[in-house]
């Protein structure tokens, strides 16, 4: 993603925390912006969120991941701070063309966390080495 473009949808998030903290709606106008700047998985994100579909998972030790759970029923472990997630779209839309600047579980996770919506789930310091891995959803 461009800084320019990221430091728009930082801005984004950022007005869509405030504004639904204060509210508890997301208004018109920033829907339409988030439609613009990430375009159709903006929608596939919020029902995402709408469906509750995102947990947030930490450990003691501090670590913490999101845990989506997409439309297929399968688990993507995402990263807010360093922008990833495992899911094929990721891969192919936002890191080999270039055409998205995040796939819907990623979106979601960041929506979900601005709007304070992430299921909290703690887990032990082992059982987030085995997320981290790649091995095990947080509840197994």
């Amino acid at each position: 993603m461009g800084s320019s473009l990221l430091s728009v949808a930082e801005q984004l998030l950022k007005d869509l925390q405030r504004t639904y903290s204060e509210t508890n709606q997301i208004p018109d106008d920033l829907l339409i912006a988030l439609r613009f700047v990430f375009g159709q998985c903006a929608l596939q994100a919020s029902d995402l969120v709408d469906q509750r579909s995102v947990t947030r998972v930490s450990s003691p030790s501090g670590r913490k991941a999101f845990q989506v759970l997409g439309g297929s029923g399968r688990l993507y472990t995402c990263f807010t701070s360093c922008h990833y997630c495992p899911c094929p779209a990721f891969s192919f839309s936002v890191l080999r063309r270039n055409e998205s600047q995040m796939c819907k579980h990623l979106l979601a996770a960041c929506l979900s966390q601005a709007m304070g919506l992430c299921q909290q789930e703690q887990v032990s310091d082992q059982q987030m080495t085995h997320i981290l891995s790649g091995q095990t959803g947080a509840s197994t």
